[in-house]
């Protein structure tokens, strides 16, 4: 097995074990702390998305130039002393993280957050926390990067298989054991989040080739890679803009109670990206190789398959919980007013995060060539049209009418934006892109979709109803797969393989 296709086995894996944990506790989360508190986990996620912006584009950069300097000879002291760099201006911004969320405590407990049960010093205890949380948090993105930029994905997935799985129960065994509070739980994130840290650097360290010199702070390789970092900020930027303006609207103009459904919905969807991040992870790396080596013809393959593989991937469970939302939701939770709740913002973040994914790709060919100023330009008239939209339909509708606009954002990034990227990269590949890759694939999903939608009625029983989503699952999968020439010959490929492993 070469060393793409154990990547993408690896990185695929672990985010579906990712998901199976984050879906497994949440309901145990709300049972143990409430709903309300939850809502908080909400505001943990929205801050450190918020400081995002203070990445600078760095973790991208350093993915970039260690995938870069891989494929050169005699460049491990320059890709010891990048990291060493880089490093530094990291740690100096978590610890200013950690300090400001500290401070800013009170503020955001007295007169941000709209809590009914919660006392204020239970919320600013444990936004204290979590300003801790954040600060070890804030690094694992840059040695990560780094990790993947030199295709450890294998050794970085066991890291995070690992820590997902102590996240999540250990946080459950402590509020079930311990204490059952919201400071418990942010105690937990800062003891997970310092181990993860720890083990992401180590490994790092480790990956990179030997140097007869120590690492050293250089200005001029920061120089060097300024316009790329520059760019990277500029879309950090936007995409944070688009991706939190809705969370940062809503937890200022809905209750904690209301907001904490919005954050579950948002969980729920953001499960997607557990489906095509693995491959970006894989192939990102391996574009950016080709592009400097100049293989267009086999940029252009694997460009397609890629995309292919993405659509097969998440086009099935995107259009199942998006017909499916509320039924499923209550067979998760067991909880009727909590799928009723979110069930609509399910489908319709479901949907743009769907589209989201076919951009994925594209994204990533762009930052192979070194090209940021697509995706900034898009995000900033973007943010100019669809933030004022989103503030007038949450206004509106509430919760719904940022779910829409997610929605509207991102069909608006696959008609349009991809579109601009192919009259300059791939130009004679677009038309394919949209037929072949995205089309084909989404139309044969929601037609079977609806069929089962409308002829098998969904049983009561909950074994049956396991049962009832496995199958249609299993069955839009199979119909996804042999939609594109690329699924199909690899399905062909390992039937062929297991016959031969038979006959031996």
């Amino acid at each position: 097995m070469n060393l793409l296709k154990r990547n993408v086995i690896a990185n695929f894996s672990g985010n579906v074990w990712i998901v199976i944990m984050s879906l497994a506790f949440i309901p145990l989360y709300i049972h143990f702390i409430g709903i309300e508190a939850y809502g908080l986990l909400g505001v943990f996620a929205t801050l450190q998305a918020l400081f995002g912006l203070l990445d600078m584009g760095l973790s991208a950069t350093l993915s970039r130039e260690v995938a870069r300097l891989s494929v050169v000879p005699n460049k491990a002291h320059e890709m010891r002393d990048l990291v060493r760099t880089l490093e530094v201006i990291y740690w100096g911004v978590a610890v200013l993280l950690g300090v400001g969320v500290t401070l800013l405590a009170p503020l955001i407990a007295n007169h941000w957050v709209q809590a009914k049960n919660l006392a204020p010093d239970t919320i600013r205890q444990a936004i204290i926390i979590m300003g801790i949380a954040i600060a070890f948090q804030w690094p694992i993105g840059f040695y990560s990067g780094g990790l993947l930029g030199l295709q450890r994905q294998v050794l970085f997935n066991a890291v995070t298989v690992g820590i997902a799985t102590l996240r999540g129960a250990g946080a459950v065994l402590l509020l079930w054991l311990v204490s059952p509070t919201v400071q418990a739980f942010f105690v937990w994130q800062v003891f997970i989040s310092a181990s993860n840290v720890l083990l992401v650097y180590w490994f790092l360290w480790r990956s990179m080739p030997r140097s007869e010199s120590a690492p050293r702070w250089r200005m001029d390789l920061l120089r060097g890679n300024l316009r790329f970092a520059a760019g990277m900020n500029g879309i950090t930027l936007t995409v944070i803009m688009l991706t939190q303006t809705d969370k940062v609207i809503l937890s200022r103009m809905l209750s904690l109670e209301m907001f904490g459904y919005y954050t579950l919905a948002g969980a729920v969807s953001g499960t997607l990206c557990r489906f095509y991040s693995p491959v970006f992870t894989a192939l990102y790396p391996r574009f950016t190789q080709l592009v400097a080596l100049g293989d267009q013809d086999e940029l252009k393959r694997l460009y397609h398959q890629g995309c292919q593989v993405i659509s097969v991937l998440i086009i099935p469970p995107a259009i199942v919980l998006a017909l499916f939302s509320r039924e499923i939701l209550f067979l998760w939770t067991q909880n009727p007013i909590t799928a009723d709740q979110a069930a609509p913002l399910v489908s319709l973040l479901i949907l743009g995060t769907l589209f989201n994914g076919f951009m994925n790709l594209p994204y990533a060919l762009q930052l192979a060539h070194g090209w940021t100023k697509l995706a900034f330009y898009t995000n900033i008239l973007a943010v100019l049209l669809l933030v004022p939209l989103m503030i007038l339909l949450v206004q509106i509708y509430g919760a719904v009418g940022a779910a829409l606009t997610w929605m509207a954002l991102n069909a608006g990034y696959v008609l349009i934006a991809v579109h601009v990227m192919h009259r300059r990269l791939l130009p004679d590949e677009k038309w394919r892109w949209y037929i072949d890759d995205i089309a084909r694939p989404f139309l044969w999903c929601v037609v079977a979709a609806a069929v089962f939608r409308g002829v098998v009625a969904v049983p009561t029983e909950l074994l049956m109803q396991l049962i009832y989503f496995f199958m249609i699952s299993v069955a839009i999968l199979g119909i996804a797969a042999m939609s594109t020439s690329a699924t199909r010959t690899m399905m062909g490929s390992m039937i062929k393989d297991f016959a031969l492993s038979l006959r031996c």
